[in-house]
């Protein structure tokens, strides 16, 4: 079951405790490919509900394995006024080059001709291998809406072309692997989404801060503490789940259980992925 009256405590611990003021609904870290369309559609209706006069963006995302149900969640996202939407790429019959891809997202992206559209660029859950970069030649002229790219990827080489391409700035492009969003900052990301800002979203904005003053050596000490963390706990096995533990944990907000097939973190998962947590000492000294 989904637990929709949380997301109100979650909002306000997101702004005040991480500084975090946008949001990425029904995503990866969401479990939204797991949701029913029903409860897709309620859990964005409140976190836009919740969201009203706290968040600055709520970009929805909308993707499945099917167009109409993409097409429906798009046309109910800008019913409710979503900021954004966003969709991967299907991935049980994949599209097999650029010209299949952009044809499944016009059709999803014309159902809300009003919302800026992202396409979701996850190739290591999706297996869709298409590079961006060739996605992106002449898309505006078949995607009037299309806003830019959430880049899931560890390819800096295709991220950096993309951004080297966008002349005019008109694209946007989210990093989408945490633990190496300093890198990505240097090729001229503009921004992030990523799971880890649920629970260290303060020390990204001040990794982000001195990057931007620069003060590259503060930024590389934020990211390489990041890292720390994310390596301890992707060597005991991190995912879904055990990113709801954290979260759970360092935030005294209950994030439930994953759906099947996804099972629970386990007891000794959480002590050992706490204990690594409070070991370490950020710049600013918390």
């Amino acid at each position: 079951q989904i637990n929709l009256p949380v997301i109100h405590q979650y909002v306000d611990y997101l702004v005040n405790e991480q500084n975090v003021k946008n949001v990425f609904v029904n995503g990866t870290t969401g479990e939204g490919l797991s949701l029913s369309i029903q409860e897709r559609k309620q859990l964005a209706e409140e976190w836009m509900c919740q969201g009203k006069d706290k968040l600055d963006h709520v970009i929805i995302h909308v993707g499945a394995l099917n167009l109409p149900e993409c097409q429906e969640l798009a046309r109910h996202a800008a019913a409710i006024g979503a900021g954004g939407i966003a969709v991967i790429a299907p991935f049980f019959f994949k599209p097999t080059n650029k010209d299949e891809l952009v044809a499944f997202l016009q059709k999803v992206a014309s159902e809300a001709p009003e919302v800026p559209f992202y396409y979701y660029h996850i190739p290591s859950l999706t297996g869709v291998k298409i590079r961006v970069e060739e996605l992106l030649d002449g898309i505006k002229a078949q995607i009037p809406t299309f806003q830019g790219v959430k880049f899931s990827d560890t390819d800096l080489l295709d991220l950096a072309q993309c951004i080297n391409k966008n002349e005019t700035g008109e694209f946007e492009f989210l990093y989408g692997v945490d633990e190496q969003l300093l890198g990505a900052l240097a090729v001229g990301a503009n921004g992030a989404v990523g799971s880890t800002y649920n629970y260290l979203g303060r020390q990204t904005n001040l990794m982000l801060q001195a990057f931007a003053k620069p003060d590259l050596a503060l930024a590389q000490n934020y990211q390489f503490l990041t890292g720390e963390f994310l390596n301890f706990v992707i060597k005991l096995g991190f995912g879904v789940a055990q990113t709801k533990a954290v979260m759970t944990f360092v935030s005294g907000i209950p994030m439930g259980p994953p759906r099947l097939p996804l099972v629970d973190a386990s007891s000794e998962f959480i002590v050992k992925a706490k204990a690594k947590l409070d070991s370490i000492v950020w710049p600013d000294g918390d």
